[in-house]
């Protein structure tokens, strides 16, 4: 009973994962052929490479267009870090581009949305960002720029941001050539503007941090944080490196907004208590969820 219970559970949770994928191919499609080809903008990484590609031998070569361009650049990517990366991001990944290409197949005679430059820049890197940011949530990926960078950033002294900076700077530079210098800048606008979409919808909207204090009354400072607060507390083992003293340390995470009522109660307490405060990159549990709800 207990395993058709979990057959069950993977199901969904697969099912729910390629439709989330499907839906961020289709946004980013969407920006794609209704925002930034007919305003001659272009994303970074592969999608950008074959935008210029398509604009350039589209109208040469038969059956060369963006959909099957970006497919076609991303295979060797994906094929590279199929053993390194996992079967599941790979079919993941796989499925994301082809719903890429072949949704934007359907939209080549839709008409764009708008032809303001700056307009679609924005609204189309917003979308973008969405997109992607949602294949990435879901446990795939649209650009093989990225793959090659964590493989080849093992072995070189680069992190594979810089890496994919780096390769960006000679599309958005070939873009220029291409495009003209305005329409290259609108796309590193628009590339930035995508990129911090992406992380907004990788991490999540509910920006938390994470608070250390230190205090010699920290049963008093953890238990005005619960009662006051509302949040529970870990204590960490601790010792002083000038006075060799052993220490009990507060750990605790609260929500942006808590942050400065956090340090008001601490304050109250304690007015010698040592705070750090560090940004955290996601939170995941029911208890903190259901105490921000």
């Amino acid at each position: 009973m207990g395993s058709r219970i979990h057959k069950r559970e993977s199901v969904f949770h697969l099912i729910y994962r390629f439709v989330f994928i499907t839906f961020g191919a289709s946004l980013a499609a969407i920006s794609i052929e209704l925002f930034l080809v007919p305003n001659n903008i272009i994303d970074g990484g592969i999608i950008g490479v074959s935008l210029i590609l398509d604009f350039l031998l589209s109208d040469k070569i038969p059956f060369v267009n963006f959909g099957t361009l970006v497919v076609l650049l991303n295979i060797p990517f994906m094929y590279s870090g199929y053993k390194q990366i996992g079967k599941t991001f790979f079919i993941s990944s796989a499925f994301a581009i082809v719903a890429l290409a072949v949704i934007e197949s359907f939209l080549h005679h839709v008409e764009p949305f708008v032809t303001e430059s700056i307009l679609a820049t924005v609204f189309g890197g917003l979308t973008l960002g969405v997109g992607v940011g949602l294949v990435i949530r879901h446990g795939g990926s649209l650009d093989g720029t990225e793959i090659l960078g964590i493989l080849l950033t093992k072995k070189l002294p680069f992190s594979v941001g810089e890496f994919v900076m780096f390769i960006n700077i000679f599309i958005f530079g070939w873009a220029a050539f291409v495009f003209g210098i305005q329409e290259a800048m609108y796309s590193v606008m628009t590339y930035y503007i995508a990129f911090k979409t992406i992380d907004t919808v990788i991490q999540g909207m509910d920006e938390t941090k994470a608070v250390i204090i230190v205090s010699d009354v920290y049963s008093e400072v953890s238990d005005a944080i619960l009662q006051r607060l509302g949040r529970g507390t870990t204590m960490l083992k601790g010792r002083g490196g000038f006075t060799d003293n052993e220490k009990e340390v507060i750990y605790v995470v609260v929500t942006r907004l808590e942050v400065t009522k956090l340090k008001a109660i601490v304050s109250d307490i304690d007015e010698n208590a040592f705070i750090t405060i560090m940004s955290t990159q996601e939170t995941k549990g029911a208890r903190f969820k259901s105490a921000i709800h």
